[in-house]
Protein backbone atom coordinates (compact mmCIF):
# COMPACT_ATOMS: atom_id res chain seq x y z
CA UNK A 1 0.00 0.00 0.00
CA UNK A 2 3.06 2.63 0.27
CA UNK A 3 3.64 2.12 -3.30
CA UNK A 4 0.18 3.22 -3.84
CA UNK A 5 0.07 5.82 -1.82
CA UNK A 6 3.56 7.31 -3.52
CA UNK A 7 2.29 6.59 -7.07
CA UNK A 8 -0.89 8.44 -6.16
CA UNK A 9 0.76 11.44 -4.43
CA UNK A 10 2.60 11.63 -7.58
CA UNK A 11 -0.10 11.70 -9.91
CA UNK A 12 -2.14 13.83 -8.11
CA UNK A 13 0.99 16.73 -7.77
CA UNK A 14 1.65 16.33 -11.53
CA UNK A 15 -2.14 16.69 -12.27
CA UNK A 16 -1.87 19.89 -9.94
CA UNK A 17 1.01 20.71 -12.28
CA UNK A 18 -0.89 20.33 -15.57
CA UNK A 19 -3.98 22.11 -14.67
CA UNK A 20 -2.91 25.60 -15.43
CA UNK A 21 -1.86 24.63 -19.05
CA UNK A 22 -4.60 22.70 -19.56
CA UNK A 23 -7.07 25.78 -18.57
CA UNK A 24 -4.85 27.74 -21.25
CA UNK A 25 -5.73 24.83 -23.31
CA UNK A 26 -9.37 25.66 -22.48
CA UNK A 27 -8.70 29.37 -23.09
CA UNK A 28 -7.30 28.79 -26.59
CA UNK A 29 -10.28 26.19 -27.93
CA UNK A 30 -12.35 29.02 -26.45
CA UNK A 31 -11.16 31.67 -29.36
CA UNK A 32 -12.84 29.52 -31.95
CA UNK A 33 -15.68 27.95 -30.06
CA UNK A 34 -16.54 30.20 -27.05
CA UNK A 35 -18.53 27.17 -25.32
CA UNK A 36 -14.96 26.26 -23.50
CA UNK A 37 -14.93 29.82 -21.89
CA UNK A 38 -18.10 28.58 -19.68
CA UNK A 39 -18.97 26.87 -16.73
CA UNK A 40 -15.36 26.74 -15.53
CA UNK A 41 -16.24 26.31 -11.95
CA UNK A 42 -18.14 22.94 -12.99
CA UNK A 43 -14.47 21.60 -13.86
CA UNK A 44 -13.54 22.18 -10.13
CA UNK A 45 -16.50 20.64 -8.31
CA UNK A 46 -18.51 23.50 -8.07
CA UNK A 47 -22.20 23.59 -9.21
CA UNK A 48 -25.56 24.39 -7.48
CA UNK A 49 -26.72 21.72 -5.43
CA UNK A 50 -29.44 19.20 -7.09
CA UNK A 51 -32.24 18.32 -5.45
CA UNK A 52 -32.24 14.77 -5.46
CA UNK A 53 -31.09 12.56 -2.40
CA UNK A 54 -29.04 10.05 -4.37
CA UNK A 55 -27.86 9.54 -7.87
CA UNK A 56 -27.11 7.28 -10.28
CA UNK A 57 -24.06 8.80 -12.29
CA UNK A 58 -22.98 7.80 -16.21
CA UNK A 59 -19.82 9.07 -17.05
CA UNK A 60 -19.68 9.33 -21.42
CA UNK A 61 -16.51 12.09 -22.22
CA UNK A 62 -17.64 13.15 -25.61
CA UNK A 63 -20.33 12.83 -28.30
CA UNK A 64 -19.67 9.38 -29.25
CA UNK A 65 -19.77 7.68 -25.74
CA UNK A 66 -22.83 9.64 -24.91
CA UNK A 67 -24.67 8.51 -28.20
CA UNK A 68 -23.72 5.25 -27.15
CA UNK A 69 -24.93 5.37 -23.81
CA UNK A 70 -28.27 6.84 -24.63
CA UNK A 71 -30.10 3.05 -24.64
CA UNK A 72 -28.33 2.46 -21.71
CA UNK A 73 -29.65 6.03 -20.04
CA UNK A 74 -32.98 5.13 -20.92
CA UNK A 75 -32.68 1.74 -19.30
CA UNK A 76 -31.43 3.27 -15.80
CA UNK A 77 -34.20 6.07 -15.62
CA UNK A 78 -37.09 3.18 -15.94
CA UNK A 79 -35.04 0.70 -13.84
CA UNK A 80 -33.92 3.66 -10.81
CA UNK A 81 -37.20 6.03 -10.94
CA UNK A 82 -36.19 6.73 -7.05
CA UNK A 83 -32.38 7.99 -8.25
CA UNK A 84 -32.04 11.13 -9.58
CA UNK A 85 -29.64 10.19 -13.03
CA UNK A 86 -26.53 12.32 -13.37
CA UNK A 87 -24.90 12.41 -16.80
CA UNK A 88 -21.48 13.79 -17.12
CA UNK A 89 -19.20 14.96 -20.27
CA UNK A 90 -15.88 16.83 -20.49
CA UNK A 91 -16.52 18.36 -23.99
CA UNK A 92 -19.21 20.91 -24.94
CA UNK A 93 -20.07 19.29 -27.95
CA UNK A 94 -20.87 16.32 -25.54
CA UNK A 95 -22.63 18.97 -23.18
CA UNK A 96 -24.69 20.30 -25.74
CA UNK A 97 -25.69 16.71 -26.80
CA UNK A 98 -26.96 15.43 -23.55
CA UNK A 99 -28.93 18.75 -22.96
CA UNK A 100 -30.38 18.29 -26.39
CA UNK A 101 -31.46 14.75 -25.95
CA UNK A 102 -32.46 14.40 -22.72
CA UNK A 103 -32.95 17.41 -21.58
CA UNK A 104 -34.18 17.87 -17.95
CA UNK A 105 -34.83 14.18 -17.50
CA UNK A 106 -31.13 14.08 -15.99
CA UNK A 107 -29.02 16.47 -14.32
CA UNK A 108 -25.85 16.79 -16.52
CA UNK A 109 -22.59 18.78 -15.43
CA UNK A 110 -19.18 18.65 -16.46
CA UNK A 111 -17.23 15.77 -14.65
CA UNK A 112 -14.44 17.69 -12.76
CA UNK A 113 -10.57 17.22 -13.05
CA UNK A 114 -9.05 14.53 -11.59
CA UNK A 115 -7.86 16.34 -8.52
CA UNK A 116 -8.96 14.87 -4.92
CA UNK A 117 -10.74 17.97 -3.45
CA UNK A 118 -12.99 18.59 -6.87
CA UNK A 119 -13.94 14.58 -6.62
CA UNK A 120 -15.31 14.96 -3.13
CA UNK A 121 -16.77 18.42 -3.76
CA UNK A 122 -18.58 15.99 -7.04
CA UNK A 123 -19.69 12.83 -5.13
CA UNK A 124 -20.81 15.54 -1.82
CA UNK A 125 -23.17 17.34 -4.49
CA UNK A 126 -25.14 14.36 -6.53
CA UNK A 127 -24.58 11.70 -3.57
CA UNK A 128 -24.16 8.51 -6.29
CA UNK A 129 -25.03 5.36 -5.34
CA UNK A 130 -23.30 3.53 -8.01
CA UNK A 131 -20.60 5.13 -10.83
CA UNK A 132 -21.27 3.97 -15.00
CA UNK A 133 -18.40 4.89 -16.68
CA UNK A 134 -18.40 4.51 -20.54
CA UNK A 135 -15.83 2.68 -22.24
CA UNK A 136 -12.33 3.62 -21.42
CA UNK A 137 -12.13 6.00 -19.12
CA UNK A 138 -9.81 5.30 -16.32
CA UNK A 139 -9.10 8.26 -13.73
CA UNK A 140 -7.23 7.24 -10.58
CA UNK A 141 -8.68 9.83 -8.11
CA UNK A 142 -12.00 9.25 -9.07
CA UNK A 143 -11.84 5.61 -8.65
CA UNK A 144 -10.18 5.59 -5.18
CA UNK A 145 -12.11 8.47 -3.98
CA UNK A 146 -15.92 6.30 -5.04
CA UNK A 147 -14.32 3.08 -3.69
CA UNK A 148 -13.21 5.56 -0.49
CA UNK A 149 -16.52 6.35 0.08
CA UNK A 150 -18.55 2.88 -1.46
CA UNK A 151 -19.65 3.79 -4.33
CA UNK A 152 -19.46 0.84 -7.15
CA UNK A 153 -18.26 1.61 -10.29
CA UNK A 154 -19.30 0.01 -13.32
CA UNK A 155 -17.02 0.00 -16.17
CA UNK A 156 -19.43 0.06 -18.97
CA UNK A 157 -19.13 -1.50 -22.85
CA UNK A 158 -15.66 -1.26 -21.51
CA UNK A 159 -12.82 -1.72 -25.00
CA UNK A 160 -9.29 -1.07 -24.77
CA UNK A 161 -7.09 -1.19 -27.65
CA UNK A 162 -3.89 -2.69 -28.10
CA UNK A 163 -2.60 1.16 -28.28
CA UNK A 164 -4.35 2.74 -25.47
CA UNK A 165 -3.17 -0.59 -22.94
CA UNK A 166 0.40 0.33 -23.74
CA UNK A 167 -0.27 4.31 -23.70
CA UNK A 168 -0.32 3.69 -19.89
CA UNK A 169 3.24 3.01 -20.09
CA UNK A 170 5.06 3.80 -16.46
CA UNK A 171 1.94 4.73 -15.37
CA UNK A 172 0.55 1.35 -15.91
CA UNK A 173 1.02 0.38 -11.65
CA UNK A 174 -1.47 3.54 -10.90
CA UNK A 175 -3.69 2.39 -13.36
CA UNK A 176 -3.65 -1.48 -12.67
CA UNK A 177 -4.62 -0.08 -8.94
CA UNK A 178 -7.46 2.20 -10.25
CA UNK A 179 -9.28 -0.46 -12.43
CA UNK A 180 -9.40 -2.71 -8.93
CA UNK A 181 -11.41 -0.07 -7.47
CA UNK A 182 -14.10 -1.09 -10.43
CA UNK A 183 -16.62 -3.46 -8.98
CA UNK A 184 -17.55 -4.87 -12.56
CA UNK A 185 -15.77 -4.43 -15.81
CA UNK A 186 -18.52 -5.12 -18.88
CA UNK A 187 -16.16 -5.66 -21.45
CA UNK A 188 -17.77 -5.67 -24.90
CA UNK A 189 -15.23 -8.96 -26.54
CA UNK A 190 -13.24 -11.60 -25.28
CA UNK A 191 -10.12 -9.48 -26.48
CA UNK A 192 -11.13 -6.19 -24.59
CA UNK A 193 -11.59 -7.95 -21.84
CA UNK A 194 -8.15 -10.20 -22.03
CA UNK A 195 -6.59 -6.42 -22.30
CA UNK A 196 -7.56 -5.17 -18.74
CA UNK A 197 -7.16 -8.71 -17.80
CA UNK A 198 -3.35 -7.52 -18.63
CA UNK A 199 -4.00 -3.92 -17.66
CA UNK A 200 -4.57 -5.80 -13.74
CA UNK A 201 -8.24 -6.40 -13.34
CA UNK A 202 -9.26 -9.43 -11.22
CA UNK A 203 -10.46 -12.38 -13.45
CA UNK A 204 -13.78 -11.94 -10.91
CA UNK A 205 -14.36 -8.36 -12.46
CA UNK A 206 -14.52 -9.18 -15.80
CA UNK A 207 -17.31 -10.64 -17.87
CA UNK A 208 -17.81 -10.40 -21.71
CA UNK A 209 -21.51 -8.40 -22.03
CA UNK A 210 -21.43 -7.41 -25.62
CA UNK A 211 -22.02 -3.85 -27.31
CA UNK A 212 -24.29 -1.31 -25.92
CA UNK A 213 -24.05 0.36 -29.58
CA UNK A 214 -25.94 -2.73 -31.12
CA UNK A 215 -28.83 -1.90 -28.92
CA UNK A 216 -29.35 1.70 -30.25
CA UNK A 217 -32.72 2.09 -31.01
CA UNK A 218 -33.91 2.91 -34.93
CA UNK A 219 -36.41 6.09 -34.69
CA UNK A 220 -39.85 5.28 -35.69
CA UNK A 221 -40.72 6.94 -39.14
CA UNK A 222 -36.82 7.29 -39.61
CA UNK A 223 -36.37 5.73 -43.03
CA UNK A 224 -39.60 7.42 -44.45
CA UNK A 225 -38.52 10.83 -43.55
CA UNK A 226 -35.23 10.24 -45.62
CA UNK A 227 -36.80 9.32 -48.24
CA UNK A 228 -39.00 12.46 -48.07
CA UNK A 229 -36.01 14.57 -47.73
CA UNK A 230 -33.90 12.68 -50.50
CA UNK A 231 -36.83 14.29 -52.44
CA UNK A 232 -36.23 17.70 -52.06
CA UNK A 233 -33.01 17.56 -53.42
CA UNK A 234 -33.92 14.56 -56.24
CA UNK A 235 -34.90 11.59 -54.90
CA UNK A 236 -32.82 9.28 -58.12
CA UNK A 237 -29.46 10.97 -57.78
CA UNK A 238 -26.35 8.60 -55.80
CA UNK A 239 -25.85 10.27 -52.23
CA UNK A 240 -22.99 9.39 -50.32
CA UNK A 241 -22.10 10.42 -46.75
CA UNK A 242 -18.65 10.63 -45.26
CA UNK A 243 -19.53 10.96 -41.37
CA UNK A 244 -17.49 12.34 -38.49
CA UNK A 245 -14.19 13.92 -40.62
CA UNK A 246 -11.23 14.88 -38.70
CA UNK A 247 -9.06 17.40 -40.27
CA UNK A 248 -7.03 15.06 -42.89
CA UNK A 249 -9.54 13.57 -44.29
CA UNK A 250 -11.93 16.49 -46.07
CA UNK A 251 -8.69 16.44 -48.89
CA UNK A 252 -8.92 12.36 -49.41
CA UNK A 253 -12.85 12.58 -49.17
CA UNK A 254 -13.29 15.04 -52.00
CA UNK A 255 -11.07 13.45 -53.49
CA UNK A 256 -12.90 10.75 -54.01
CA UNK A 257 -15.94 12.86 -54.85
CA UNK A 258 -14.46 14.11 -57.85
CA UNK A 259 -13.81 10.59 -58.90
CA UNK A 260 -17.49 10.02 -58.38
CA UNK A 261 -18.47 12.84 -60.33
CA UNK A 262 -16.58 11.89 -63.38
CA UNK A 263 -19.30 8.73 -63.31
CA UNK A 264 -22.16 10.17 -61.99
CA UNK A 265 -22.39 14.15 -62.85
CA UNK A 266 -25.12 14.62 -60.13
CA UNK A 267 -23.96 12.77 -57.46
CA UNK A 268 -24.33 14.27 -53.74
CA UNK A 269 -21.72 14.08 -50.76
CA UNK A 270 -23.52 14.85 -47.56
CA UNK A 271 -20.24 16.03 -45.49
CA UNK A 272 -20.01 16.45 -41.64
CA UNK A 273 -16.85 17.11 -39.82
CA UNK A 274 -16.76 15.36 -36.26
CA UNK A 275 -15.93 18.49 -34.17
CA UNK A 276 -17.91 21.94 -34.42
CA UNK A 277 -14.60 24.30 -34.84
CA UNK A 278 -13.90 23.02 -38.09
CA UNK A 279 -17.31 23.27 -39.89
CA UNK A 280 -16.10 26.32 -41.23
CA UNK A 281 -12.57 25.13 -42.68
CA UNK A 282 -14.57 21.82 -44.60
CA UNK A 283 -17.48 24.04 -45.89
CA UNK A 284 -14.55 26.32 -47.15
CA UNK A 285 -12.53 23.62 -48.29
CA UNK A 286 -15.59 22.32 -50.44
CA UNK A 287 -15.73 25.41 -52.40
CA UNK A 288 -11.89 25.66 -52.84
CA UNK A 289 -12.19 22.24 -54.43
CA UNK A 290 -14.68 23.57 -57.02
CA UNK A 291 -17.72 22.11 -55.67
CA UNK A 292 -21.31 24.06 -55.19
CA UNK A 293 -21.73 24.10 -51.34
CA UNK A 294 -24.54 24.44 -49.32
CA UNK A 295 -24.65 24.22 -45.22
CA UNK A 296 -27.13 22.87 -43.49
CA UNK A 297 -27.03 25.71 -40.66
CA UNK A 298 -27.77 28.34 -43.28
CA UNK A 299 -29.75 26.39 -46.35
CA UNK A 300 -31.39 23.50 -44.84
CA UNK A 301 -31.15 21.21 -47.61
CA UNK A 302 -29.04 20.43 -50.71
CA UNK A 303 -30.50 21.79 -54.01
CA UNK A 304 -30.40 19.92 -57.09
CA UNK A 305 -27.66 21.44 -58.38
CA UNK A 306 -25.67 21.21 -55.00
CA UNK A 307 -22.59 18.66 -55.27
CA UNK A 308 -21.46 19.15 -51.11
CA UNK A 309 -23.56 19.52 -48.69
CA UNK A 310 -22.20 20.21 -44.92
CA UNK A 311 -24.07 19.00 -42.25
CA UNK A 312 -22.72 21.86 -39.56
CA UNK A 313 -25.29 20.84 -37.30
CA UNK A 314 -25.04 18.02 -33.98
CA UNK A 315 -27.17 15.03 -33.68
CA UNK A 316 -28.32 14.78 -37.26
CA UNK A 317 -26.16 12.08 -38.47
CA UNK A 318 -28.91 9.43 -38.61
CA UNK A 319 -31.96 11.21 -40.47
CA UNK A 320 -28.94 11.96 -43.12
CA UNK A 321 -27.76 8.94 -43.14
CA UNK A 322 -31.15 7.59 -43.60
CA UNK A 323 -31.03 9.76 -46.45
CA UNK A 324 -27.39 8.57 -48.11
CA UNK A 325 -27.11 5.07 -50.69
CA UNK A 326 -23.48 4.75 -49.13
CA UNK A 327 -21.76 5.86 -46.07
CA UNK A 328 -17.82 6.30 -45.29
CA UNK A 329 -17.30 6.59 -41.48
CA UNK A 330 -14.26 8.78 -40.76
CA UNK A 331 -11.78 8.71 -38.22
CA UNK A 332 -10.25 5.68 -40.05
CA UNK A 333 -8.12 7.21 -43.00
CA UNK A 334 -5.94 8.82 -40.49
CA UNK A 335 -4.95 6.36 -37.30
CA UNK A 336 -7.44 8.51 -35.28
CA UNK A 337 -9.18 4.89 -34.49
CA UNK A 338 -12.66 4.79 -36.53
CA UNK A 339 -15.99 6.16 -35.73
CA UNK A 340 -19.33 3.89 -34.75
CA UNK A 341 -20.21 1.95 -37.87
CA UNK A 342 -23.60 0.40 -36.21
CA UNK A 343 -25.48 4.07 -36.83
CA UNK A 344 -25.31 3.84 -40.78
CA UNK A 345 -25.72 -0.19 -40.59
CA UNK A 346 -28.86 -0.11 -38.14
CA UNK A 347 -30.67 1.81 -41.24
CA UNK A 348 -29.76 -0.49 -43.81
CA UNK A 349 -26.83 1.57 -45.23
CA UNK A 350 -23.74 -0.47 -46.83
CA UNK A 351 -20.51 1.27 -45.10
CA UNK A 352 -16.72 1.94 -46.26
CA UNK A 353 -14.16 2.49 -43.43
CA UNK A 354 -10.50 3.03 -44.03
CA UNK A 355 -7.69 0.99 -42.32
CA UNK A 356 -7.97 2.22 -39.01
CA UNK A 357 -10.61 0.77 -36.86
CA UNK A 358 -8.55 -0.04 -33.95
CA UNK A 359 -10.97 1.91 -31.04
CA UNK A 360 -13.78 -0.26 -32.95
CA UNK A 361 -12.35 -3.45 -33.48
CA UNK A 362 -14.53 -6.07 -32.75
CA UNK A 363 -17.98 -4.28 -34.74
CA UNK A 364 -15.77 -3.75 -37.78
CA UNK A 365 -14.81 -7.06 -37.92
CA UNK A 366 -18.66 -8.39 -37.29
CA UNK A 367 -19.96 -5.88 -40.04
CA UNK A 368 -16.92 -6.83 -42.36
CA UNK A 369 -17.25 -10.25 -42.25
CA UNK A 370 -20.94 -10.12 -42.25
CA UNK A 371 -20.80 -8.39 -45.56
CA UNK A 372 -22.00 -5.65 -44.56
CA UNK A 373 -19.36 -3.07 -44.73
CA UNK A 374 -16.02 -2.56 -46.86
CA UNK A 375 -12.56 -1.87 -46.08
CA UNK A 376 -10.66 1.19 -47.89
CA UNK A 377 -6.89 2.06 -47.66
CA UNK A 378 -6.95 5.62 -49.49
CA UNK A 379 -8.45 8.32 -51.48
CA UNK A 380 -8.21 6.46 -54.44
CA UNK A 381 -9.89 3.26 -53.07
CA UNK A 382 -12.55 5.07 -51.94
CA UNK A 383 -13.55 6.87 -55.13
CA UNK A 384 -13.30 3.66 -56.42
CA UNK A 385 -15.72 1.53 -54.60
CA UNK A 386 -17.98 4.56 -54.37
CA UNK A 387 -18.37 4.38 -57.91
CA UNK A 388 -18.99 0.56 -57.33
CA UNK A 389 -21.25 0.59 -55.26
CA UNK A 390 -23.32 4.19 -56.51
CA UNK A 391 -23.62 1.13 -60.29
CA UNK A 392 -24.98 -1.65 -57.98
CA UNK A 393 -28.33 -1.44 -56.09
CA UNK A 394 -28.42 -4.83 -56.02
CA UNK A 395 -24.86 -4.97 -54.07
CA UNK A 396 -25.97 -2.14 -51.85
CA UNK A 397 -29.25 -3.78 -50.79
CA UNK A 398 -27.55 -6.80 -50.13
CA UNK A 399 -24.99 -5.89 -48.00
CA UNK A 400 -27.88 -3.23 -46.34
CA UNK A 401 -29.38 -6.52 -45.57
CA UNK A 402 -25.99 -7.84 -43.75
CA UNK A 403 -26.16 -4.92 -42.21
CA UNK A 404 -29.33 -4.64 -40.36
CA UNK A 405 -29.02 -8.25 -39.51
CA UNK A 406 -25.58 -8.11 -37.65
CA UNK A 407 -26.78 -5.31 -35.35
CA UNK A 408 -30.09 -7.41 -34.57
CA UNK A 409 -28.21 -10.26 -33.47
CA UNK A 410 -26.16 -9.01 -31.17
CA UNK A 411 -28.44 -6.70 -29.16
CA UNK A 412 -28.92 -7.49 -25.21
CA UNK A 413 -25.56 -6.17 -23.49
CA UNK A 414 -27.51 -2.96 -22.32
CA UNK A 415 -30.43 -5.47 -20.27
CA UNK A 416 -27.53 -7.17 -18.68
CA UNK A 417 -25.43 -4.17 -17.74
CA UNK A 418 -28.48 -2.94 -16.27
CA UNK A 419 -29.64 -6.32 -14.21
CA UNK A 420 -25.94 -5.76 -13.07
CA UNK A 421 -26.47 -2.32 -11.73
CA UNK A 422 -29.61 -2.97 -9.72
CA UNK A 423 -27.57 -5.41 -7.79
CA UNK A 424 -24.49 -3.43 -7.44
CA UNK A 425 -26.64 -0.67 -6.34
CA UNK A 426 -28.88 -3.02 -3.61
CA UNK A 427 -25.30 -4.05 -2.26
CA UNK A 428 -24.19 -0.88 -1.25
CA UNK A 429 -22.71 -0.46 1.89
CA UNK A 430 -21.04 2.70 2.79
CA UNK A 431 -17.93 3.90 3.04
CA UNK A 432 -14.86 1.62 3.07
CA UNK A 433 -11.13 1.82 2.54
Amino acid sequence: MRRLRLLRLLYTVLVHLATPFILYRLAFRGIRQRSYLDRWRERFGFFDKPDFESSIVVHAVSVGEFNAAIPLIEALIQRFPDHGLVVTTITPTGSERVRKVLGRRVFHVYLPYDLPGSIRRFLRRVKPKLLVVMETEIWPNLYFTCRHHGVPILIANARLSERSLKGYGPGQPLAQYAVRCASWIAAQSQTDAERFLQLGAEPSQVEVVGNVKFDMPVPAGLTQRGREQRARWGAERPVWMAASTHEGEEQPVLTAHAKVLQRFPDALLLLAPRHPERFRAAAARCRAYGFNTRQRSEESLPGPDTQCFVVDTLGELLQFYASADVAFVAGSLEPIGGHNTLEAAALGVPVLIGPHTFNFEEISERLLGAGAALRVEDAEALGQQLQRLLGQSALRAQMGTAGVATVAAQRGAVRRIVDAAARLVASTNGPRR
